[in-house]
C-alpha cells in the first residue's frame, strides 16, 4: 500500500472507531495478530481484537468523545498523527461514577500496516490529565 493509502485508512479509523463508534471497523481495519501499546494505564499491550474492548469501555465512559486529527504523515510502512479530543465524562466505564466533567485531551498515534491492515499501534496522551479533568487525581501539595 501506498503512504497515502495508509493515512486515508488511520483517517478512517479515527472517524469510524472515535466519532461514531463503529467497533466492527476495529475488526476490518487491525490485523488479528496486532499489538498496541499505550492505552491502558499499566501499559499492558492490546491484541488484536481486545483493542474493541478498550474502545467500548472508553466511549462508555465518554460517549461523546470526538477526535480531530490535528497533522499526520507518513513514511514507508508507518503513519503518525497528533490528534486531540474532546469529550463529557457521563458514563461509569472506568470503574468510577461518571462526574459531568468535559474534558480536552491530545496525543500522538503511530501504526505500522501490512496487507491494508495496521499490525502495530503505539499511542502517548495525557491519561494523568484526563484523571485531573475528571476530578479523579489532584496534584499534591507542595512540601514547604
Amino acid at each position: 500500500m501506498s503512504v497515502q493509502e495508509n493515512i486515508e485508512l488511520m483517517h478512517r479509523w479515527f472517524k469510524e472507531v472515535w466519532n461514531e463508534g463503529r467497533t466492527q471497523t476495529v475488526y476490518d481495519l487491525l490485523a488479528p495478530d496486532s499489538v498496541a501499546i499505550g492505552q491502558l494505564e499499566d501499559r499492558a499491550p492490546l491484541r488484536g481484537p481486545e483493542f474493541a474492548a478498550f474502545v467500548e469501555r472508553t466511549r462508555g465512559a465518554f460517549p461523546d468523545i470526538k477526535v480531530m486529527v490535528e497533522d499526520v504523515f507518513g513514511a514507508d510502512d508507518k503513519v503518525v498523527l497528533r490528534w486531540s479530543a474532546t469529550m463529557t465524562h457521563s458514563g461509569d466505564h472506568l470503574g468510577m461514577p461518571a462526574t459531568g466533567e468535559r474534558v480536552r485531551l491530545s496525543g500522538i498515534t503511530i501504526a505500522r500496516f501490512a496487507d491494508k491492515r495496521i499490525i502495530e499501534g503505539w499511542d502517548h496522551w495525557d491519561q494523568l490529565g484526563m484523571l485531573k479533568q475528571i476530578g479523579v487525581y489532584r496534584s499534591p501539595e507542595p512540601v514547604s
